[in-house]
């Protein structure tokens, strides 16, 4: 109790220190201490003493009333959907930005976070919608330890080693994926997904991807399905990707090398000589 009176003004450095301050100025009050010997023993100001000491228990701190920039602000709403199964982040939010929510996605993802840990649920949080891509996101991978450190395996690990054949993996990536593998079920469907999903980019097999397409929409994992959706969205250029030699790997270089040119120089000159960097120099012909 003694470690929610108001912070000190000077002395103790931590809560439970400042609790001990409090307890202490208490006990020498009683023993008939001054209030200024008090301050100077305990640390804290006369004022703040005069005022603690008329307490018998330390007073409650009272919460300041959530904002609609905090999700808080929508707790009622928010507990109400989660009892009713909806448990995902971007339609939670959707929803609220309609009722006034200001805040961000990411702050709403943090409350929600600590429902799922609580209610040991499956993590549905969904990537960007510019960014579709084959990650288990949706995959309880904490409990995979590596077998050679005997540490979890983060879920970066496991979303590089996914996608990435046995053939080109090293001993101990192996043993981590065979590790994923036993923890996860949803880490060896979605390893299956994906290297088939390799194999049908490398074969330029249109009826092979469609049947994938299919599969990964009824794989019950919602990164896949999602994934699926993005690439529904634009599916003939998906397809022409599969099927033309023609690539837009020349643009995407080109604008890396502007990028890349334009840091370099920041600060340091304008347009005209990132033109000038940027263009080839043509030199005139000279003729003998």
């Amino acid at each position: 109790m003694w470690s929610r009176w108001p912070t000190r003004s000077r002395g103790a450095s931590t809560p439970n220190q400042a609790g001990a301050s409090l307890l202490e100025a208490s006990h020498l009050c009683d023993a008939g201490t001054s209030i200024g010997d008090i301050a100077r023993q305990t640390g804290f100001g006369p004022r703040s003493i005069r005022k603690w000491l008329k307490f018998t228990a330390p007073p409650e701190r009272r919460a300041t009333a959530p904002k609609p920039c905090s999700p808080n602000h929508f707790i009622d709403y928010l507990s109400r959907r989660w009892a009713e199964g909806c448990v995902r982040g971007r339609e939670l939010l959707y929803e609220i930005k309609l009722r006034g929510y200001t805040g961000s996605f990411s702050h709403l993802e943090r409350l929600l976070a600590k429902w799922r840990r609580a209610n040991d649920c499956k993590v549905v949080t969904s990537p960007p919608i510019y960014e579709p891509r084959i990650a288990p996101t949706t995959m309880a991978v904490s409990c995979a330890v590596d077998p050679a450190t005997g540490w979890s395996i983060s879920p970066i690990v496991a979303a590089s080693l996914c996608i990435k054949p046995r053939g080109l993996l090293t001993p101990r990536q192996a043993a981590k994926v065979d590790a994923l593998k036993s923890a996860s079920p949803d880490f060896t469907a979605m390893r299956r997904l994906a290297m088939r999903f390799r194999g049908i980019l490398r074969s330029k097999d249109l009826q092979k991807f469609g049947v994938w397409l299919d599969d990964a929409q009824q794989s019950g994992i919602y990164a896949m399905q999602r994934f699926v959706r993005t690439v529904r969205r634009d599916l003939d250029a998906v397809t022409n990707a599969l099927t033309e030699g023609w690539s837009n790997g020349q643009t995407e270089g080109q604008i890396n090398r502007l990028k890349t040119l334009k840091r370099a120089m920041y600060g340091r000159a304008g347009a005209e000589l990132l033109r000038a960097r940027m263009l080839p120099l043509h030199l005139p012909t000279q003729h003998g």
